[in-house]
């Protein structure tokens, strides 16, 4: 049954093979009914969005011959909706997924995909989440859309807006990985010959890690504005800075043990490792200012502070670096 395509099989018989997959989690009303129920003990829902779709946010084969699996992108779906709830410093607690499919998907890839959501929930700490629900559909190219909902535990969110100058600004995760790991991905030298230093860079491409234990800390903490790093520290710097009305100054200093890490891979592809410190999303990490003094949280290093003005530099210096974004080019 390998070689199975999910044009082959029905929606009733795809969801037979899906479901089974899926820890059910402690819904109200889970899957199989026209709508999930879950409980909102706050009475506040956090609730986000975020789609994947082949040949924009992932390739079936890469340029180095890696093939993603269906476990990455599922990996992948959960870990940037479960890390954009964690920098509102709230847990997770449902998704609901929608599949868009080619009628030659093996049905083998479907199924790995939903064990890979399932995999990054359960690895990654969310222990409140679970699968609650979604959708089938078909179409020309794969496409994963998941929604997440969240749960503030009686604490308000921690938004964009609310930088103060003189704050500290400090970064929770890691910086720049999953940036080489594509670069990696795109190279067409052979993916199979990497040494195991580098490879580990590919899987924090395909299987990124947000530290989810970090948002609700920080919130405890006091922090006063957090985002997730999905599109580069400069250009997620910059919105918020803006959301925030001030400016955001990176200590190159502070940065440069980020770029260290990377030197194997800097060396291999002939590029400057700031750059994807500066400018690589994906790795999901926590982007988050604190009034100066505040102990910063286990996990959490400083990289810079919030000044009057607006804008982000590096020791006073506009970076070249602008991050990512889908439409520009």
């Amino acid at each position: 049954m390998t070689n199975t395509t999910v044009g082959e099989l029905s929606e009733g018989k795809l969801l037979e093979r899906i479901f089974p997959r899926l820890d059910p989690g402690t819904p109200l009303v889970g899957p199989g009914d026209d709508a999930a129920v879950i409980s909102a003990p706050d009475a506040r829902t956090v609730i986000s969005i975020d789609t994947l779709v082949q040949d924009q946010d992932f390739r079936l084969t890469w340029a180095s011959g890696y093939g993603s699996t269906g476990f990455d992108v599922g990996w992948k779906s959960a870990a940037q909706n479960l890390s954009d709830i964690n920098a509102m410093g709230a847990v997770p607690t449902s998704l609901v997924v929608s599949l868009t499919l080619p009628a030659e998907t093996l049905v083998s890839w479907v199924e790995d995909l939903a064990d890979g959501l399932n995999a990054a929930i359960r690895q990654l700490g969310a222990s409140r989440c679970s699968v609650v629900g979604g959708d089938l559909g078909r179409g020309k190219a794969i496409v994963v859309t998941a929604a997440v909902t969240g749960d503030l535990q009686g604490r308000d969110p921690v938004r964009r807006s609310g930088a103060k100058t003189g704050d500290v600004v400090a970064v929770g995760g890691v910086l720049g990985q999953a940036a080489a790991g594509l670069a990696l991905l795109e190279d067409s030298r052979s993916e199979a010959a990497l040494p195991d230093s580098l490879r580990s860079l590919v899987h924090r491409q395909s299987r990124p890690r947000p530290p989810l234990i970090l948002g609700p800390a920080a919130s405890a903490s006091g922090a006063t504005a957090m985002m997730d790093i999905s599109d580069g520290l400069v250009r997620d710097g910059r919105r918020l800075a803006e959301a925030s009305g001030v400016s955001i100054d990176y200590e190159d200093a502070a940065l440069r043990g980020f770029a260290n890490e990377l030197s194997e891979a800097s060396a291999h592809l002939g590029v400057n490792a700031m750059e994807w410190v500066l400018g690589g999303g994906e790795d999901h990490g926590l982007l988050a200012c604190f009034p100066d003094g505040t102990e910063l949280p286990e996990g959490f290093v400083g990289v810079g502070r919030v000044l009057n003005g607006g804008g982000v530099s590096v020791d006073g210096i506009q970076p070249g670096t602008s991050g990512w974004d889908h439409f520009e080019r």
